[in-house]
């Protein structure tokens, strides 16, 4: 199974990432070409070799231009996931902001959180680099928004920081995609000590937004000696994305090593993030393997151009739980980035009534979640299995209606459109602004979609 390894032992950053994923082979010119299909300006890139205490790699660079002319925000500017660094010009990351709003620049326009999705979803790019890139900037946006007392759509990016964050996370995503979307893991996650400054003062380490991202995740955190920031709160949000697991290298044979290359001279470790590609032994039992099914079953599955990935379901019966007590707990295993938490009516031994309580989650935070479900209800035990998925590909387009815009989300098999599905949240907020019944909205934009043509 090809694997991607990242020893962040100096942290990492948005930039580092992407140096590191260039040296490992993915190509620079496709991904300045696929970055245009955002319709973005204000920014060109560049990329050359350079070295950190004799460790040679690539240095990537996103330089802002200027010209960048967001949308006017429909809100208050909160120059959200903002801290400057009090280091100087020898920065680990850009020599301009490396995360979402991160440095002094000073410039009028932002966006939030909606509309940078809705910039990502307008692209013609792949609907995983979609998909990833979204939930990257849902991490941060979260983050932020629990720190400033917001809900995460209403989080304003500032202008420079959010051309910056857009082109580190999006190609970063880009770049995996280029090196075949490879399972990620990563070594156990580092900081420096000392103070940032932020938009409200000087703030210790770990920066706030990147505290929260990683503890969300449940990713443990552990501080060095090194008197700097090493870890930005977009590295954080890219290692809380794609990691399924944290701590030493086990069994990978590493067919190529990348080196991401950092701005700053640091004091205790050379500023490089090292990337390993390679196989190791799929963690997969068998009978989820091609192995265990018949010859017509693989070429059916092969036949059809879904997406496929695997999750983890987590299951345990209940007969001694309280309503409350339940309902509390789906709460928090969705708000901890569940995929899903559900529970059935069932009848136990004794014939006592009971509940099938089950969580769909990423299988890398399987046991987190099971150790929540241990934690958190009467379980005395939960048993654990991964199952592939089988998923539509998606597409997100925006129809008119009388009120305002919806987005729709179109779920294609094959090339055909099989399932329309309005986004639930964009018609809410649309019958809020108009006063519309929320039925009457998501009806329209059923119909409205129906009538847009679709390839």
């Amino acid at each position: 199974m090809k694997t991607l390894y990242l020893d962040v032992f100096s942290g990492l950053s948005g930039d580092m990432f992407i140096g590191a994923l260039l040296d490992l082979g993915a190509d620079f010119r496709q991904l300045e070409y696929s970055l245009a299909k955002l319709n973005l300006d204000g920014y060109r890139l560049a990329h050359h070799r350079a070295a950190k205490c004799g460790i040679e790699g690539v240095k990537f660079d996103v330089h802002l231009t200027g010209t960048a002319t967001p949308p006017a925000p429909d809100g208050p500017d909160y120059h959200a996931l903002s801290h400057s660094h009090s280091h100087g010009p020898g920065d680990h990351a850009h020599s301009h902001s490396h995360g979402p709003g991160e440095g002094d620049h000073a410039h009028d326009g932002s966006r939030n959180f909606r509309q940078i999705k809705e910039l990502i979803r307008a692209s013609t790019l792949s609907d995983w680099v979609k998909e990833k890139s979204i939930a990257v900037f849902q991490r941060i946006a979260v983050a932020e928004g629990k720190i400033h007392g917001m809900p995460p759509e209403q989080v304003h990016f500032h202008e420079v920081g959010a051309v910056d964050s857009i082109v580190d996370i999006v190609g970063a995503c880009l770049a995996l995609e280029q090196l075949g979307c490879p399972r990620v893991f990563a070594s156990a996650v580092v900081e420096g000590t000392g103070w940032v400054r932020c938009a409200h003062g000087r703030m210790p380490l770990p920066a706030p937004a990147t505290l929260e991202i990683l503890g969300a995740r449940g990713v443990a955190l552990s501080q060095c000696e090194e008197p700097r920031e090493l870890l930005t709160p977009t590295g954080a949000a890219l290692l809380a994305e794609f990691a399924e697991d944290f701590g030493p290298m086990t069994g990978l044979v590493a067919e190529k090593v990348g080196y991401g290359v950092g701005t700053r001279d640091n004091d205790t470790r050379p500023n490089v993030v090292r990337a390993a590609l390679g196989e190791v032994p799929s963690p997969r039992p068998k009978v989820q393997s091609l192995e265990s099914v018949s010859p017509t079953d693989a070429a059916a599955a092969a036949a059809h151009d879904w997406d496929t990935d695997t999750i983890g379901v987590l299951e345990t019966n209940l007969d001694d739980v309280s309503g409350e007590l339940l309902g509390a707990f789906v709460e928090r295993a969705l708000g901890a980035g569940a995929l899903d938490v559900f529970h059935t009516p069932i009848q136990m031994k004794k014939n006592r009534p009971g509940v099938l309580l089950t969580v769909l989650c990423a299988a890398g935070d399987a046991d987190r979640f099971a150790a929540l479900m241990l934690r958190e209800t009467s379980a005395f035990g939960v048993r654990r299995t991964l199952a592939e998925r089988r998923k539509l590909k998606r597409e997100f387009l925006t129809v008119k209606l009388p009120q305002g815009d919806v987005t729709v989300k179109l779920g294609k098999l094959d090339g055909e459109v099989v399932q329309v599905a309005p986004e639930f949240e964009s018609c809410k907020q649309l019958a809020a602004q108009s006063g519309q019944p929320l039925k009457a909205i998501y009806e329209a934009a059923l119909a409205a979609a129906a009538m847009c043509p679709r390839s």
